[in-house]
């Protein structure tokens, strides 16, 4: 196995040494700035937004292996295993390159919570699209040992892409190639994206955005496929993000595949020591009634060669979801490509038929004019709805549409989810879940898009109030005790205890006032002296300064409140002692003090 490995390792290293000798020349050939000069000036209109983001180029078929992955003893597992061998040496991911598909996903998961992005997904593409960039062949930094290209996208089976780059990326003058780990195309990843910024990203930290650094090209394919707020917990949403990196039905069955697998498990390997995939499938031919741009791939699943193959079909099934590592996948005894028939006859396949055409989603409509409105911790009144239509204001079924609101809001849908999917009803329409106010007070937006399309999004307004101070209509002491002190000495603890009731039932969560008065019975004003309080948030010198007015005290969920110890002075009488809620519950308490000595 070593051996073939090396012999793998080499020939790839071969062809790629051949594209940076190309690249290399086509650098040295210019003067300085020549090719950004080329680019500037030839200035190429941008592929169709709907571009699959490696040009509908080629990509390796191969499956993973039927058992599932266990790591081999010493090494360091990324999954729940099972089995005391060691597994399959296909669940060994080289170091750097699993360094950058987890690092990704934590961006991600910071920036974009919602999306739910799983590493493993970036895996089942980075092994599909170039094998884990060729084994783990990278430097310290994620940047490829050698370039990463794919063919030249010149119409000849894939998408018709003219030079963008000015040779760039990929050293190609006259047409695109996809590049690096995550095969890129160039007018994606400098003009894609929904803004046409491009797709480009950092993932590195070192102020570059290079597609042949796979800590770049796994975040920027990251927030491809987040984009447009998707949930990718959503299987259907999970398909569609897939299908717009490569628009086939036998990309999206073998990365499903793959992701399936290393969710299983997966152990880190050396760079450099990964396994190679073989197989590639084959650029379409003249005679293919299929979409020649897209590269869309046949449903009934094709080798290299272009024999029907089902063994490409993970689970054995159409669904698009991923099969368990091992079922449905490869069948013993039966060469791949090949159906038994009743005398040994050649298997004939009929062609697929074609699905009618669907009425494509061109707008979202919001249904209800009012704005959302809840208190603080309360579900809303109502619920965010739109209506999908196609261009002649018809309803679209079976559309999903992605409600999402920001984390700073404090709301959420079920679950704790900034983000939710909804497929649209048999009359078009898409109601978001009950959706419940968090603890902040304020306004925020929840947007409506239509998930896929690029209808335009539908904001509502949501408010969240805060909540009515619980009322009280009656206050009442919970002892007829007298309240004797003698001057210069405190009040038994707790002495004072009251009761809040609204209607004849408990008031819990009232508001209370607690003021020392003089004892004039139609002006009651603040007193200057005798019983006071003390301040329970002051210090030092200031702790003993009398407090005869204290405000936030609040009613215990028993409607009941103890006021907190009452001093006295060198005063001696009898004060009063007056309660008040803000609904015009009043309650006044007499407070007797003795002479000192006496």
């Amino acid at each position: 196995m070593a051996a073939t490995f090396r012999r793998r390792l080499q020939r790839g290293a071969a062809s790629t040494a051949v594209a940076a000798l190309v690249l290399a020349a086509l650098t040295a050939s210019q003067a300085p700035g020549a090719t950004e000069a080329a680019a500037a000036r030839k200035q190429p209109p941008p592929p169709p937004a709907d571009t699959p983001i490696d040009g509908g180029t080629t990509y390796y078929t191969d499956l993973p292996p039927l058992n599932s992955p266990v790591p081999p003893r010493g090494s360091h597992g990324t999954g729940h295993h099972s089995g005391s061998a060691a597994g399959p040496t296909e669940a060994g991911l080289p170091a750097t390159v699993l360094a950058a598909y987890k690092k990704a996903e934590s961006a991600i998961d910071g920036s974009d919570p919602g999306c739910r992005l799983p590493w493993q997904l970036l895996a089942g593409i980075g092994k599909v699209e170039s094998g884990q960039a060729r084994g783990g062949a990278v430097d310290a930094e994620g940047t490829t040992l050698q370039p990463i290209l794919g063919p030249q996208l010149n119409g000849q089976g894939f998408a018709r892409i003219a030079d963008t780059d000015g040779g760039r990326y990929d050293g190609d003058l006259t047409h695109d190639r996809a590049v690096g780990p995550m095969q890129f195309i160039p007018s994606t990843w400098s003009q894609g994206g929904p803004d046409r910024t491009g797709w480009g990203a950092d993932g590195n930290g070192d102020g570059k955005k290079d597609p042949n650094n796979v800590y770049d090209a796994a975040l920027a394919a990251g927030h491809y496929l987040c984009a447009g707020g998707r949930d990718l917990s959503d299987q259907n949403e999970l398909d569609h993000a897939i299908l717009g990196y490569n628009n086939s039905e036998d990309y999206l069955r073998t990365v499903l595949s793959w992701y399936a697998f290393y969710r299983h498990g997966t152990h880190e390997i050396p760079d450099g020591k990964g396994v190679l995939p073989e197989h590639r499938r084959e650029p379409r031919t003249a005679g293919d009634d299929r979409d020649a741009r897209t590269g869309a791939g046949d449903p009934a699943g094709r080798g290299p060669a272009g024999a029907p193959d089902h063994s490409r079909r993970p689970g054995g099934s159409d669904t698009g979801k991923p099969a368990e590592p091992g079922k449905g996948q490869h069948h013993p005894g039966k060469p791949s490509g090949t159906d038994p028939t009743p005398g040994g006859g050649t298997p004939t396949h009929k062609p697929t038929p074609k699905p009618p055409t669907e009425p494509r989603l061109t707008a979202l409509a919001r249904v209800g004019d009012k704005d959302l409105t809840a208190t603080v911790g309360s579900e809303f009144t109502a619920s965010p709805k739109v209506r999908a239509e196609d261009a002649a204001g018809k309803p679209v079924a079976g559309a999903p549409v992605r409600f999402t609101l920001p984390a700073s809001a404090g709301a959420r849908f079920p679950g704790n989810r900034t983000a939710v999917t909804v497929t649209t009803d048999k009359t078009g329409l898409a109601t978001a879940p009950a959706l419940r106010a968090g603890d902040r007070t304020g306004a925020f937006t929840v947007r409506a898009t239509a998930v896929g399309r690029s209808a335009p999004a539908v904001d509502f307004g949501a408010t969240v109030k805060a909540k009515p101070a619980p009322k009280a209509d009656k206050l009442a002491r919970t002892s007829d005790k007298e309240l004797t002190a003698t001057a210069g000495q405190p009040f038994a603890e707790d002495a004072v205890e009251i009761k809040a009731t609204y209607r004849g039932k408990l008031a819990a969560g009232v508001p209370v006032t607690a003021t020392m008065v003089t004892d004039d019975p139609d002006h009651p004003v603040e007193n200057d002296k005798g019983p006071y309080f003390k301040d329970p948030e002051a210090t030092g010198d200031d702790q003993d300064d009398p407090v005869r007015t204290l405000t936030g005290l609040t009613t215990d969920a028993h409607g009941l409140l103890k006021l907190p110890k009452i001093y006295t002075d060198t005063h001696s009488g009898t004060f009063l002692l007056r309660l008040t809620t803000a609904d015009g519950a009043v309650l006044t308490v007499k407070l007797k003090v003795a002479p000192a000595g006496s």
